[in-house]
């Protein structure tokens, strides 16, 4: 008897009817079509049906199918996403756009859901099975724990009720670890600014260790500073029940998650020696007469602040400063740029020679850098052969300590690594030094920078240790300073606007490219100012006929598109001269007097070419130079120059540069297959109380008076330059070093600063 169809809901309720319309052959015949006709083309690839199975009871005929095409399962699949279960108004919609009848659309989704249902079924299931192993696994675990419980003692059969003399040891432990626990907590809690609370109580399992139920994030910083207590506390209960082999791995847990928690103590107390260096005036820093920098008063520093790495080591002395200054950059971009050691080695390229992060003991909280602290590296320079790089591992501690306050604070570890044995610093460690930073209007900070290192004296030459000793080689005004000039000439790139003095020749990206090719050729020259362990420098320590002051050092250059191939030799000294600064940076800089000292220029003027504006003051350039042809079978030589200058210093860095290879760069093309060897210049002033060569006559620098051990010599004061070149001696990597080749480039620059003493009229 055929039974009423009713409208099916889900599809269940269809395959229900097409069970009960399947008795009567005119049933079967029409649920049969419409299953055919209901399938997609990945259903029917084959052909076959379950038609075949009755072929014997009923004549072959032929088969409808229907292959819907990838825009309508696109569109079926679409609509299923939105809409599960379409009402006839949908399905009659759908089907006249798709070209399909609306049963084809009604069987599609009644097939597309219970496939659906199949799949959640089945990762179900999986998720089952996997739990139902665990459990089954933990269930034989403690059936043999109890099958035997064995006395420590006697070797028999353990007494229930009776405590043992393991358990009284796991007891013991365990209260030891507690202890541990909550000194944890409460360091996590000064570093987070409010309480923590501490894990559950550590009670002891039947077979087990007590932790197995512990929640893996009750406390905020558990997978960066609990969690390696929590995991050295597995290990040392574990060890009371294991074979006494694994104990070793046990204990070395234990001291790296101790030297851990030590780390963050380092750097809360490091970060409140800070800011209170910060915000804190006078007696603790005071005003020098002569250059009006802020120096520290290292007796009143001594009353107010407990030494937080030790104490100073013999030979060493120290050098403290504090700066302030308004830089184009807001916060948060500068802690990210501080955090991140390559936008740092970027940001002040002269300063930093190297630089890496060791370990990230904390990334931060809630996906912000409030609460970051990781495990650097560092090589600080000054540019100059005759003061040696300053090698320092530190820890970096970032904090938020209002809405658009930030403060990030460094402290060597020299004290922490001494304990445990491991190598000490080599010539310098830095203590509690950083910057505040707090946002102002227009997208502008106010940084507040303070430095503060010790260092061995005695590696310095006599010409830089008055600058050193007062914090302009290494001070808070060095990286102030930097740091506004780096800022400003990125904003200047970024505007859309190019200044006036530009070249409106040059696209955006051929400026873009030029600046590139210019921070190249700026870094490589101080890597062949200042040998660090980046660049492989060997040095040349018996040169024979090489002045004492001039260091020569020589590298192979093979396979690096930036370089030609072959031995580079790179030679550098420093000179003190009796004029300022600024006026020693002008003269080296101008085109048209660089005849005066330099042998690329033919003798005669140069003219610029091009020139990129980096900053307000025009002497943050890039310029492109070409020198005077002395006849017409002569080509001009193209010079790229970046000129540099700030309140603790200047630069000015050449190289001669391919005229073919600076088109493509001025075109905007890629500026990282332009060979070049940068030559130039460092400039500093000599420092507070710098002790000059003897003055015996009339000068236009300024001198001044010493009275005391020098019985009233007068004294010049000016720059320190150091000069600097890189030139490729042979084009074969595998040819040896030649004395003409070290003879030659020490005479050149013998020569060049012979010039610029002669141009400048100064004494030789």
């Amino acid at each position: 008897m055929k039974q009423k169809q009713q409208t099916s809901i889900d599809g269940q309720e269809d395959v229900n009817r097409m069970a009960e319309n399947s008795f009567e052959p005119n049933g079967l015949r029409r649920s049969r079509e419409d299953e055919h006709e209901s399938r997609s083309g990945s259903d029917n690839m084959d052909g076959g049906s379950g038609d075949e199975h009755d072929a014997a009871d009923n004549p072959p005929r032929k088969k409808r199918y229907h292959r819907h095409t990838p825009q309508q399962i696109q569109e079926l699949e679409a609509l299923f996403k939105e809409c599960p279960h379409p009402d006839e108004k949908q399905r009659l919609e759908l089907s006249r756009r798709l070209c399909l009848e609306t049963r084809q659309v009604k069987f599609w989704f009644q097939n597309r859901r219970t496939q659906m249902k199949t799949q959640l079924e089945r990762h179900e299931n999986t998720l089952l099975r996997q739990e139902n192993d665990k459990l089954r696994a933990e269930n034989m675990s403690i059936r043999d724990a109890m099958r035997n419980p064995m006395c420590s003692n006697c070797g028999g059969l353990a007494i229930i009720g009776e405590i043992s003399l393991e358990e009284q040891h796991l007891r013991i432990e365990n209260a030891r670890l507690k202890d541990e626990l909550d000194r944890v907590c409460a360091l996590a809690g000064k570093f987070l600014g409010r309480p923590v609370s501490s894990l559950p109580s550590l009670e002891l399992g039947m077979g087990g260790n007590g932790f197995a139920g512990m929640p893996a994030a009750t406390l905020p910083l558990a997978q960066d500073f609990a969690m390696g207590m929590s995991v050295s506390m597995n290990n040392n209960a574990l060890a009371m029940v294991s074979p006494p082999t694994s104990t070793r791995p046990a204990a070395a847990g234990f001291d790296r998650s101790v030297e851990r928690s030590m780390f963050l103590e380092l750097a809360l107390a490091a970060m409140d020696e800070l800011v209170k260096m910060a915000q804190t005036g006078e007696p603790l820093w005071m005003r020098n007469v002569e250059g009006g920098r802020e120096i520290l008063n290292h007796e009143e520093y001594v009353r107010n602040f407990t030494p937080s790495i030790g104490l100073r080591p013999n030979g060493f002395v120290s050098e403290a400063s504090r700066e302030n200054g308004m830089v184009i950059i807001n916060s948060l971009a500068l802690v990210e740029t501080l955090m991140d050691s390559n936008r740092w080695a970027e940001m002040f390229p002269c300063i930093i020679a190297r630089t890496s992060t060791t370990e990230v003991i904390s990334s931060g909280i809630n996906g912000t850098r409030n609460g970051a602290l990781q495990l650097m590296h560092a090589e600080l320079q000054v540019l100059s052969p005759l003061v040696p790089v300053r090698e320092v591992n530190f820890l970096r501690f970032c904090k938020q300590h209002a809405e658009g306050l930030w403060a990030v604070v460094d402290v060597s570890i020299d004290s922490i690594r001494e304990s445990s044995g491991a190598p000490t610093f080599v010539n310098g460690r830095r203590l509690p030094s950083g910057c505040v930073v707090q946002d102002m209007p227009n997208g502008y900070s106010k940084v507040t920078w303070v430095e503060h290192a010790e260092y061995e004296e005695s590696q310095v030459h006599q010409l830089y240790r008055p600058l050193l000793s007062s914090g302009m080689g290494f001070g808070a005004q060095r990286w102030v300073a930097t740091l506004q000039r780096q800022c400003e000439c990125l904003a200047i790139l970024m505007s859309s606007a190019a200044p006036s003095r530009d070249h409106s020749a040059i696209t955006a990206g051929g400026r873009r490219s030029m600046v590139k090719l210019a921070q190249r050729m700026t870094n490589n020259f101080c890597a062949g100012v200042c040998a660090s362990t980046v660049h492989k420098w060997n040095k040349l320590n018996a040169a024979a006929n090489v002045d004492e002051d001039v260091r020569v050092m020589t590298r192979k250059s093979v396979d690096d598109p930036g370089e030609p191939p072959g031995i580079v030799l790179s030679a550098a000294t420093s000179v003190w001269l009796p004029v300022s600064p600024h006026r020693l940076f002008d003269f080296l800089r101008d085109e048209r007097l660089r005849s005066e000292w330099d042998i690329l220029s033919n003798g005669g003027p140069m003219q610029e070419m091009a020139h990129i504006a980096k900053g307000q003051d025009h002497g943050n350039a890039v310029s492109l130079l070409r020198a005077s042809a002395i006849n017409s079978n002569q080509s001009s030589m193209l010079i790229l120059q970046e000129t540099c200058i700030d309140a603790a210093g200047s630069l000015v860095v050449y190289a001669p540069v391919d005229i073919p290879a600076m088109h493509v760069v001025m075109n905007g093309g890629d500026s990282a297959y332009v060979a070049l060897l940068p030559s130039g210049f460092a400039i500093v002033p000599d420092g507070p109380g710098s002790r000059g060569p003897h003055q015996n006559g009339p000068t236009s620098s300024t001198t001044t008076t010493t009275n005391g051990g020098d019985n009233g010599v007068t004294r010049v004061s000016g720059s320190l330059l150091t000069v600097a070149f890189q030139i490729l001696v042979n084009s074969l990597p595998t040819a040896k070093l030649t004395v003409e080749s070290v003879e030659t480039v020490n005479n050149l620059i013998s020569c060049t600063v012979q010039k610029i003493k002669a141009a400048l009229h100064c004494e030789s």
